[in-house]
């Protein structure tokens, strides 16, 4: 199966996020193909969004091919996550969560993960 690539005007990752998900990615069995972000029904946004291993590639998946992992990502979240950038943000207090900057609007009123300093993990 050849791979659909994404590229940075796709979805972007900094380099806290990277780093923290390759010492993730080094945690998890060697049959993990990569970390799957995924949207889901809800918030007050209409979409939020999370991360999870997965241990397999689909035909209609796009692939963020990144140092020691990959970032896989289905066609029908995509939409949701084009041109936007996940962080890692450490406070050092406990409190550490991947963040997705940039989000499209969706009509919602109080935002959902990523925005106003909100925050998925």
């Amino acid at each position: 199966m050849s791979l659909n690539a994404l590229n940075e005007s796709d979805l972007t990752l900094t380099s806290d996020a990277q780093t923290k998900m390759g010492e993730l990615f080094l945690q998890v069995e060697s049959n993990i193909e990569g970390v799957r972000v995924f949207a889901t029904p809800g918030g007050c946004s209409g979409v939020s969004f999370g991360m999870t291993f997965s241990d397999a590639v689909n035909e209609d998946d796009g692939v963020l091919q990144c140092e020691g992992f990959k970032v896989i990502v289905d066609d029908g979240t995509m939409q949701y996550l084009r041109g936007v950038e996940i962080d890692f943000i450490d406070q050092d207090d406990g409190n550490a969560s991947f963040v997705f900057n940039n989000l499209q609007s969706m009509g919602g009123g109080c935002g959902t993960c990523g925005s106003s300093g909100g925050g998925c993990g």
